[in-house]
């Protein structure tokens, strides 16, 4: 890679890093959660609480799975989380404790602790409609085993964790074979008829809605899920007040509390921030619900989005073009390097996204920001090199022969002749990257680095279309927008 490219990526990073750290860096303490309701929820109490207590607080809303989060406490990204105790057990520990001061002592070689108990389960459940149920004869989940032909649509966590599904098809001696679906997409699924079952939270708002049979798990195979905070153990020591504020939580919420909370967030279209005034005993508007695409099209959360986006976007663009550039260059100029490095640059468009960003958390020790503009960073080099290459490539025998003819040297013919000839060719490759990162970039929401795909992400975990188009009309706009500041940089180039 050519030096001054490698060192302006490096530059790069940093700016963006810089750049997105503004909305968490006046935060002392940093709140996490996971990508479905009732973590939102918690998650923003907790936040709540701790402001409510004079310590400057952040929620850092949806950023994935168990994984993510375990990675996220780990690198000192966040300082607390909203977990369960079967989750720490299975999931984080592989072991099928759930007492409190054993998960405390399992987690503490990673410098994490268990505590604050809140005062409610949430179990794993499977569920049918009433009517199905009644149909086929199922009230436990042993009943399964003989309904080879039954649809489940599943979550992909709990497909693929310790204490999900493996286990229980296991346990249970279960031959279906899965549909995966959002959480929040599957009830929509069930209600319809598309699937016949799927994997519920014990305190869903939904299951009353829908009129759900909860299966019985008759042969306990679910351990204790009792709702507790996942800490960094340096927190009391670090942050006394913060953490006598998250203390004061402990046994507050009972499940109606909780079943109740969860319904304002999906039944009622309450925010998460709003709901959580409610519970502390502060809230703003008792009348207030569910509002319109337009309100929540230009909310107030919508500059901070923007600037997040466009940070995303434009940092691991410009990182992209200083290493891009120079590579399409070398490969113009060597058919011995041309086919290693497009087989190369063309082999990383392939890798799924979600997988790149998961797997760049403990390759770079961080969450959020930095590994989000690694992987938008590699996904725009393709288009960039190849039509640097096949902008040069393509430049007449015969130019490049009356430069010689001139008397130029190699590094003059590049300088003077061939890239000028080839700016509008690599000015496409640029817009192409450009607006492909638009989009991708709202994936980077699922490892806490904002953006609009932050909308999306609360929209997918509550099932609500005016949220998820909220994150995607932004989205759409913005790409439009590059599209057309580079295809008027286009014509002024070809004046």
């Amino acid at each position: 890679m050519n030096p001054l490219a490698a060192r302006a990526l490096v530059v790069l990073a940093h700016v963006g890093i810089g750049l997105a750290a503004p909305a968490f860096a006046d935060s002392s303490i940093v709140i996490g959660s996971k990508r479905f309701t009732e973590s939102y929820i918690l998650g923003e109490i907790a936040r709540e609480t701790l402001v409510r207590a004079g310590v400057r607080a952040t929620h850092r809303e949806g950023m994935g799975n168990t994984a993510v989060l375990f990675e996220a406490l780990k690198t000192g990204a966040i300082d607390a989380y909203p977990e369960y105790t079967g989750t720490v057990g299975r999931e984080l520990l592989k072991s099928s404790e759930t007492d409190i001061d054993a998960l405390d002592r399992g987690l503490a070689p990673y410098g994490l602790g268990v505590a604050i108990p809140l005062g409610f389960e949430n179990t794993y459940a499977l569920a049918m409609r009433e009517g199905a149920a009644s149909r086929f004869g199922v009230n436990a989940i042993g009943d399964l085993s003989q309904q080879r032909d039954l649809r489940l649509g599943l979550s992909p966590e709990f497909l693929n964790r310790a204490d999900g599904w493996p286990g229980l098809a296991r346990a249970y001696s279960l031959p279906q074979t899965p549909l995966v679906l959002d959480h929040g997409l599957a009830y929509e699924a069930l209600a319809v008829g598309r699937i016949d079952a799927m994997d519920i939270y014990a305190t869903d708002a939904k299951i009353a809605k829908y009129g759900l049979r909860v299966l019985r798990d008759d042969r306990h195979y679910f351990p204790d899920y009792r709702a507790v905070f996942v800490h960094r153990l340096d927190l009391p020591r670090r942050n006394p007040a913060a953490w006598q504020a998250l203390r004061s939580l402990e046994g507050r919420i009972d499940a109606p509390a909780m079943i109740a909370m969860n319904a304002q967030a999906e039944l009622a279209g309450l925010g998460f921030a709003e709901i959580a005034r409610r519970f502390l005993g502060n809230a703003t508007d008792p009348k207030v619900g569910r509002t319109g695409l337009g309100a929540r099209l230009f909310a107030d959360d919508l500059p901070r989005l923007t600037y997040q986006h466009l940070v995303l976007v434009f940092v691991s663009l410009a990182a992209a073009c200083a290493v891009g550039i120079p590579l399409g260059i070398a490969a113009a100029g060597s058919r011995a390097l041309a086919q290693p490095v497009l087989a190369t640059t063309g082999l990383i468009q392939t890798i799924p996204s979600l997988a790149l960003l998961a797997f760049l958390i403990p390759i770079t020790g961080a969450i959020g920001t930095l590994p989000a503009l690694i992987a938008l960073f590699l996904y725009s080099l393709l288009p960039i090199v190849r039509a640097t290459h096949s902008a040069l490539t393509g430049i007449a025998r015969s130019q490049r022969e009356a430069a010689i003819a001139l008397g130029m040297r190699q590094m003059q013919r590049l300088r003077l002749v061939e890239l000028p000839l080839a700016t509008r060719g690599i000015l496409s490759g640029v817009k192409t990257s450009a607006v492909i990162n638009v989009g991708t970039a709202t994936i980077a929401a699922f490892i806490g680095a904002g953006g609009y795909g932050e909308r999306i992400t609360a929209g997918l975990a509550l099932n609500d279309h005016a949220m998820l188009l909220a994150g995607a009309i932004p989205a759409a706009a913005l790409a439009l927008v590059v599209h057309g500041t580079f295809e008027l940089v286009d014509r002024w180039l070809a004046r």
